[in-house]
């Protein structure tokens, strides 16, 4: 594995970054653990699991819905929701899934057309090493706002771990002609950075993810074009190795 996948696997996406700094089997013993106290606990659980709630359960949500209605930053339910979300990334990266889970489930109490809470159910399931439900909360978010450009550039960097695990351990891979389906997967990944940046181009770490799946592509042209534009945008996803395995790659014109 060269530097640049190296830095990938552990830094590729900062809203998933758990993904890869964690042993993806301990991600799924993890998961196990979480899956076993969310049947306890339905507030682990994206919408509370959709499951009914008690009369107590009802009681706390009320008193939590007025507390903050009542705080004056917040004249409209989104902005009290997005900042829930917000807190909720906070306590992702801590790490604190947990507190994370309970934040993103508060943000959909507040504002249930709220897409991002998928954003934040897909970056807890990606940091369990369940990349299939953090797909299936990806897709429901698009399904719902199809030109959501976090749901949309978080959904490629699931298409964008398919692809390193594919392409690096195809023999461990359970199907036929792995390093097909790694390239389909590449392609899917820049399909949905695509549609990302068409409708945000001053998001940086999507900026960078395109650089960065061209240059696997060996798309020197894009790849350099996206790389010009992350600096641009300050820069900040850019490392030292990232910049030598480009250069080593693609001389830029």
């Amino acid at each position: 594995m060269t530097n640049t996948k190296s830095f990938i696997l552990k830094n590729i996406a900062v809203l998933i970054a758990l993904v890869f700094t964690t042993d993806l089997s301990q991600a799924q013993s993890d998961y196990a653990q979480w899956e076993a106290a969310a049947k306890l606990n339905k507030a682990m659980l994206p919408l509370y699991g959709r499951l009914p709630k008690t009369a107590e359960e009802k009681a706390n949500d009320s008193t939590f819905l007025a507390k903050i209605s009542a705080m004056p930053e917040f004249d409209t339910r989104r902005k009290a929701s997005d900042h829930l979300i917000d807190l909720g990334f906070q306590y992702y990266y801590r790490p604190d899934l947990k507190t994370a889970m309970y934040r993103f489930n508060q943000a959909w109490l507040l504002d249930s057309t709220n897409t991002d809470v998928y954003w934040g159910y897909g970056a807890i399931y990606m940091a369990l090493g369940r990349y299939d439900l953090a797909k299936e909360q990806y897709d429901a978010g698009l399904a719902v706002d199809p030109k959501s450009p976090h749901l949309l550039t978080d959904l490629a960097t699931f298409y964008m771990q398919q692809y390193y695990v594919l392409n690096d351990a195809p023999k461990l891979a359970n199907m036929d002609n792995p390093k097909i389906v790694a390239q389909q997967d590449l392609d899917s990944a820049i399909i949905y950075l695509r549609r990302s940046y068409d409708v945000d181009a001053k998001d940086v770490n999507t900026v960078f993810k395109l650089s960065v799946c061209y240059w696997n592509k060996k798309d020197c042209d894009n790849a350099w074009k996206y790389y010009d534009e992350t600096v641009a945008l300050g820069g900040r996803p850019i490392t030292a190795d990232y910049t030598a395995d480009l250069k080593k790659l693609c001389s830029h014109k």
